[in-house]
């Protein structure tokens, strides 16, 4: 008989396998026929032993035993591993259950409390001496900090404490109309925090889930009556002046600038005069014009050849957006058949003063739902993919043409470069560069090979005389990204492109192509992005009808107008931008599609006729980088805290001292993750990136603290002698066998009834 003794020996073989799946030779432990290592598989570090490198943080860091330990590592965040959901995470914790349960005797609350004084005044210090977060900020404590960081000691529910960050979303919602009442906020914050739950962010790519949550922190006031007149003057004085349309039923096109420039302007007062920064939601209700009226980019008319979708919503270049109650009613979506309709008619929120009288709280119901929509939508979007803080980004146009005379209508680089630019989409710190190649298409085999074999036709119905059959073309490009990656290193070489030193790039292929045929990608589309390549078309052809209608008109695609799509592209191949339409719904357990905000000041969709970046994509691109690190440093932290359970817990760190560096290292850790989550409430982007590059150097010494304890570890295997013969038990168990026996065999002369004898 055998046993193990765990408090000793516990070997990683769950961890080792997952970071090494290749086959390992194990020795087998003679007691349970199981494998084991010995202490010599852990004194010397290597791929195939237990080391930082089993942790994701370390797949590209120095071995901390075998190299020394450099405080200035650079920052580990440009690793690009998935994201890990936290139900993945906490399937796989059942040892670290056990673990939780023999430290239930801290306080569990213990993690959030007060942090040290001083501390966050010395790391306000070293943001401006250190702005690249290269250096360890705790080896410059001073002891005093170190001791008061000793304190909370290591939390009992290490895990739920780091799953349970949530960032607050402040939105100021202004009521500007004379037709709200003065009871309008209160009914609207009812409604609205009735329906307000706690979500984690989303991801349109798997795993859906983020380990951090979001909430909505909302505040509804009535504007000042100086602002809705000021709106409703220049309103009506602007319809005065243009021409009233053929029919009545028709909408008077209203440029957005008209209301826009007023409510930018209340907007920079309120921003200013407020404390904290904040998003803000104009709903206005003007109450009735001379006309029905709807908003559009220029204010012309739409025509047959140039579709104008009107709109009743605007989202500006600050923190503001506005929706219009009165304008419309309005439609726009697919127009024979799809998803994110939105219908004429009172049944939609946005439509909700123009059918039926409504009562009071019927019609703050659905202003509720109007605001909650939009925040979901707006403010805190679904990712598109996961994007990485990198140091180095690069933008790479590679313009494939098939003429001499290059036609710059409509495919301008210098736009596009200005957009991106002025958009301001990357960190401060970060180096952004975009740079131009081009390739003659008669000169490119592989460009003609990928173009042959990405070719699809399929067939459409079009009424002349009688209903006739039209056979199309399109390119699939999930064909084409296919065959542009296994030749990258031939195209490369034709645009003349050399080896570059970043840490990401992004090529831009357009294939503008000499041709009179209409040729699309996917049918649908003319430029699609990819996580590693952004890929455009576009022929002679310059107009077709697109499969969207707008206002019982269909929507008019300009095929050779290709900047506002590649701009879209880009922002979700090189920042996890998503489009407006899209989002990730729990509920569905699907990707939701829905046009409702698709108009107005946006680079996604058909809809879309404006080129420059609203405050959604701005600030989505920055938001969606450090979601994407700050949930890479949650699994990071979750797999040392598994580690450690599986090593018996806290008990490994005894030795050598080490303990007490842990649990200062893991308390400056939260707090910087906290200081994280509330710069983000703050819409700091910028000093969030910063804190949390900061806390990576507090996550690499804790997994090195770990790992040096694992290396200290023997496996003991002590064999008992066998147990001396139980002799009582034996006897006892023979003697009432015997027993049992006897008074069977002699049942009839003891049970026998002496009366009934003859």
């Amino acid at each position: 008989m055998c046993t193990r003794d765990y408090d000793t020996w516990s070997p990683l073989e769950d961890r080792i396998s997952e970071s090494f799946p290749e086959h390992i030779e194990i020795p087998v432990d003679p007691c349970t026929r199981k494998q084991v290592r010995s202490k010599s598989d852990f004194s010397k570090p290597s791929p195939r032993n237990l080391s930082p490198q089993s942790f994701p943080l370390f797949r590209s860091l120095p071995d901390p035993i075998a190299t020394p330990i450099s405080h200035s590592t650079p920052n580990p965040t440009s690793i690009h591993p998935p994201l890990l959901p936290p139900s993945q995470v906490m399937s796989k914790t059942l040892p670290l259950s056990l673990f939780l349960i023999s430290l239930f005797v801290f306080s569990s609350s213990s993690s959030s409390s007060a942090a040290p004084p001083g501390l966050d005044a010395f790391l306000s210090d070293h943001f401006r001496l250190d702005p690249r977060a290269t250096n360890d900020t705790y080896l410059s404590l001073s002891s005093h900090l170190r001791r008061l960081l000793s304190f909370p000691p290591f939390p009992s529910n290490p895990i739920t404490s780091l799953l349970s960050l949530s960032v607050p979303i402040p939105v100021s919602v202004r009521l500007v109309g004379p037709a709200f009442s003065a009871s309008s906020p209160s009914l609207l914050s009812s409604f609205a925090s009735a329906a307000i739950t706690s979500s984690p962010f989303f991801s349109l790519s798997s795993p859906h889930n983020l380990a951090v949550s979001h909430n909505l922190h909302l505040s509804v006031s009535a504007s000042s009556s100086h602002l809705s007149t000021s709106l409703s003057e220049a309103l009506s004085s602007h319809l005065s002046k243009t021409p009233a349309p053929f029919h009545q039923t028709v909408l008077s096109s209203v440029p957005y600038s008209v209301i826009d420039s007023i409510i930018e302007s209340d907007f920079q007062s309120e921003d200013s005069a407020s404390p904290s920064p904040s998003f803000y939601i104009y709903l206005l209700n003007l109450g009735s014009q001379s006309r029905q009226y709807a908003y559009s980019f220029d204010g012309r008319d739409p025509s047959l050849a140039f579709s104008q979708c009107f709109g009743t919503v605007w989202a500006g270049k600050d923190r503001y957006m506005w929706i219009d109650l009165a304008a419309g009613p309005v439609n726009y979506g697919p127009a024979l058949s799809g998803e994110g309709l939105l219908p004429k008619g009172e049944f939609h929120p946005l439509a909700t003063l123009h059918g039926r009288p409504k009562s009071e709280r019927s019609l703050h119901a659905d202003l509720a739902s109007l605001v909650l929509s939009a925040y979901k939508t707006m403010l805190v979007p679904s990712l598109r993919i996961p994007v990485y803080y990198e140091n180095k980004l690069q933008i790479r146009f590679v313009h494939i043409y098939g003429s001499e005379q290059r036609d710059p209508v409509g495919l301008d680089w210098e736009v596009i470069e200005k957009t991106i630019e002025d958009g301001k989409l990357a960190y401060n710190l970060q180096n952004l560069e975009f740079k131009r190649h081009s390739i003659k298409y008669t000169e490119c085999p592989i460009c003609s090979f990928a173009i042959a074999r990405s070719t699809n036709s399929f067939t459409s119905r079009f009424l002349f005389e009688n209903y006739t059959l039209i056979v199309s073309e399109y390119l699939d490009s999930k064909r084409l990204r296919q065959i542009l990656s296994d030749s990258s290193e031939e195209m490369n070489r034709l645009a003349g492109i050399g080896e570059d030193e970043y840490s990401r790039i992004i090529p831009v292929f357009v294939f503008d192509l000499n041709w009179d045929k209409l040729l699309m990608l996917d049918r649908y589309h003319q430029a699609v992005s990819f996580k590693d390549m952004v890929i455009a078309v576009r022929t002679k052809s310059s107009q077709t009808v697109s499969d969207y209608s707008c206002n019982g008109r269909h929507v008019i695609t300009q095929t050779r107008n290709l900047n506002r799509p590649l701009v879209g592209a880009i922002l979700q191949s090189m920042w996890g931008v998503s489009p407006t339409h899209l989002s990730w719904s729990p509920e569905h357990n699907d990707t939701l599609i829905d046009y409702t905000w698709s108009v107005g000041h946006t680079p996604f969709g058909p809809f879309a006729e404006t080129l420059t970046l609203s405050f959604a994509q701005r600030d989505a691109a920055r938001r969606n980088v450090l979601l994407s690190t700050l949930n890479y440093t949650i699994s990071s932290a979750i797999d040392v805290l598994e580690a450690m359970a599986m090593h018996g817990g806290e008990k490994m760190l005894h030795r050598k001292k080490r303990y007490v560096e842990f649990v200062q290292r893991w308390n400056l850790f939260r707090f910087k993750l906290d200081k994280v989550i509330s710069t983000m409430s703050r819409l700091d982007y910028e000093k969030a990136m910063y804190y949390l590059k900061l806390s990576d150097h507090d996550l690499y010494m804790i997994h090195t603290l770990v790992y040096q304890a694992s290396q200290e570890m023997e496996a003991q295997l002590v064999c008992f002698t066998d147990p001396p013969f139980p002799w009582i038990t034996v006897s006892v168990s023979a003697a009432f066998v015997f027993g049992f026996f006897y008074v069977y065999a002699k049942r009839d002369k003891l049970f026998r009834n002496k009366r009934k004898q003859f």
